[in-house]
């Protein structure tokens, strides 16, 4: 688990640190104050291996460098398998480099990320930790798989004409021809990240899609019980769809390792994901981080999972009202102030529903409303400000208001009560 995390003179800002909750760590904040550069850094820090650095394919998870002349530094801690580890990096540019401790690092259990444009990076200390040979240690194992959004659907290739992962395409059509364990998972994982029993994701029969691709297709039953192949479901369906496969396949092979290994399974889960919303209806929205906090279960029992996301969504600020606790969970939020990035651990306070959420200190909007709305009902109340208003004025502002907000509009309300006191008053 993730810990602390601080770090000077890389990213947007001068300087961040962070103390993480144990089980949920939201991140807030407007697009290019550092949310997906906060989720970089975390990642590197549980894995010591940037995203890109082991799949040049990716357009994100790039290396970290330092924002300005001078020494920058990157300090973390997290909860290893046998303890609590610190570090403490320098950037070392003649060498273009972090630097880290000699030797084997310290574990800390399964590393997931899920980015914003599909693609996934995982760290098994099962097959991406260190070995011992003749007493020493080494690594010269794949030190984490990253995966292409491409390659999440068509398989990862490894070296020498090898696969370090088939793909949800034909993982998912061998598991459903096998009907095993890893089916029954897949089922369940997918149940629960569903929004709801009525829009339940389940498996539909294998199927083909074209007479130049001899791969048995899975497919996704539809609420219409139509089934649809999931390379052609929507983005949503394929997001969903792509987070129960990398959660499934992530389990099963790390238990295969360690029945290998003769070693047991890891009880400590890191979850990393940004924009935890993309591409997702607002009803599954509403649904998704209770989901994913909760979906370990089906695979395990005895794991302590720590998901840390970022999101601009304020459904998903609303979502999480039941289950936030401060005890264990925390919420940070990124502003820009006086020219500068500024990260702040706030508070967390119910707002009720989505649209108060958009005007709290996470989204700092005005209002809920459209741009053209917003600026409209401040003509209107600075009308009502003025000593002196003719009727000819209040009539035009009247309608105006009339044809742009509902009928049961709180301003439209508060604007008609006073303006009936004005008639009243003439």
């Amino acid at each position: 688990m993730l810990k602390h995390l601080k770090f000077h003179n890389v990213g947007p800002s001068p300087a961040m640190e962070l103390e993480f909750g144990k089980r949920l760590n939201l991140l807030t904040g407007d697009n290019g104050l550092g949310k997906s550069f906060l989720l970089d850094i975390a990642w590197w820090s549980l894995t010591r291996k940037w995203p890109a650095e082991i799949n040049p394919k990716l357009t994100a998870g790039k290396k970290a460098l330092p924002a300005t002349d001078g020494d920058a530094k990157i300090s973390f801690s997290f909860s290893s398998k046998s303890k609590e580890e610190s570090y403490d990096s320098t950037y070392l540019r003649k060498e273009q480099a972090w630097t880290g401790l000699a030797g084997r690092p310290a574990n800390p259990g399964l590393v997931l990320y899920a980015m914003s444009d599909g693609s996934f990076a995982l760290w098994d200390p099962h097959r991406n930790y260190w070995r011992t040979q003749d007493g020493l240690d080494v690594q010269d194992r794949t030190p984490a798989y990253v995966f292409s959004p491409a390659e999440v659907w068509d398989g990862l290739p490894g070296k020498d004409n090898t696969w370090l992962c088939n793909g949800l395409v034909r993982d998912w059509a061998g598991w459903q021809k096998e009907k095993g364990a890893s089916l029954k998972h897949l089922k369940e994982v997918l149940k629960v990240l569903s929004p709801s029993s009525k829009e339940s994701l389940e498996p539909g029969d294998l199927t083909r899609i074209s007479l130049d691709d001899v791969r048995d297709m899975p497919t996704i039953r539809m609420p219409y019980q139509q089934d649809v192949a999931v390379v052609h479901a929507s983005s949503g369906m394929r997001r969903i769809m792509a987070l129960a496969y990398f959660l499934v396949w992530t389990w099963e092979e790390h238990k295969q390792a360690a029945k290998q290994l003769g070693e047991p399974a890891t009880t400590q889960i890191t979850f990393l994901i940004d924009e935890i919303e993309s591409h997702l209806h607002p009803g599954w929205q509403r649904s998704i981080v209770p989901a994913l906090l909760s979906v370990m279960e089906k695979l395990t029992k005895n794991a302590e999972v720590q998901l840390i996301t970022a999101t601009h969504s304020p459904l998903i600020m609303a979502s999480v009202e039941p289950l936030f606790d401060s005890e264990q969970d925390a919420w940070f939020d990124l502003d820009f102030e006086r020219k500068k990035v500024v990260l702040r651990r706030r508070g967390f306070e119910k707002h009720g529903d989505a649209a108060s959420w958009l005007v709290s200190e996470a989204f700092d909007l005005k209002s809920s409303r459209s741009l053209e709305y917003e600026r409209l009902i401040e003509d209107a109340a600075e009308l009502l400000e003025r000593p002196q208003t003719s009727r000819a004025q209040i009539e035009k502002m009247h309608k105006k208001l009339i044809d742009a907000l509902g009928p049961k509009d709180e301003f439209l309300f508060r604007w008609r009560s006073i303006c009936d006191k004005k008639r009243r008053a003439e």
